[in-house]
């Protein structure tokens, strides 16, 4: 990186309510891997803020700006100036924790920005237009399917103009640190962590498998 270049920024959203949990540790493999490779690395814990659900006001409608004011527009700020997004959850009922649920549905006013008053969202604090989206998921059923989870991140990328670029997809990791017991899939989400920011090579997606219970959280 040259004199004056500013490093890639990358934002980790713990969105698990369980603190420091499965999905967290994996998150922070992750950010330990950005790190590494040079990026700027935070996280935001989710489930810490105060995140009311969208009230379908239609507040936003003019503007494009959510007019609730509550702890979204801190991580909508950041959300716009990283160039590397990355969100980790548990798989709830084949999709989000409610509190995750909360932030991508008040990003309702991201979707007016885009689709209803055609504005371009600002680039990010390194000059980037587009951004690179990361997603995590850990459900302790051995036999779960991400499709739910997978379909709402997308949508919710999409609104912050950032490309589905990478996943991992973790099965069967149900008791509280139990995934200190998968080397192979923390080591996995140090790799995705380091390519993210280096953007070489393609992203290395995979699905783990093993035994466990209801959710990976």
């Amino acid at each position: 990186m040259s004199d004056g270049e500013r490093s890639i920024g990358v934002l980790g959203l713990a969105g698990s309510p369980r603190l420091a949990g499965n999905t967290e540790r994996l998150l922070d493999s992750f950010l330990a891997g950005a790190g590494q490779a040079g990026g700027t690395v935070e996280k935001v814990g989710v489930s810490r803020l105060t995140i009311a659900g969208c009230v379908a006001c239609d507040g936003c409608r003019e503007t494009g700006l959510c007019v609730v004011k509550d702890d979204f527009q801190t991580v909508d700020e950041k959300l716009v100036a990283s160039d590397v997004i990355v969100l980790a959850a548990p798989l709830f009922f084949a999709n989000l924790p409610a509190q995750v649920k909360s932030l991508v549905d008040r990003s309702q006013c991201q979707w007016v920005r885009k689709f209803l008053l055609h504005a371009p969202l600002p680039a990010t604090a390194t000059g980037r237009a587009r951004r690179r989206g990361v997603f995590l998921c850990v459900a302790g059923s051995a036999h779960e399917e991400f499709k739910g989870a997978i379909r709402t991140v997308k949508y919710f990328f999409d609104v912050y103009e950032t490309d589905y670029w990478g996943e991992l997809l973790l099965r069967g990791v149900d008791v509280n640190g139990g995934i200190d017991t998968r080397p192979e899939a923390l080591q996995t989400a140090f790799n995705l962590g380091v390519r993210a920011v280096r953007g070489k090579g393609t992203a290395e997606r995979g699905t783990w498998n093993g035994e466990g219970g209801e959710h990976g959280v």
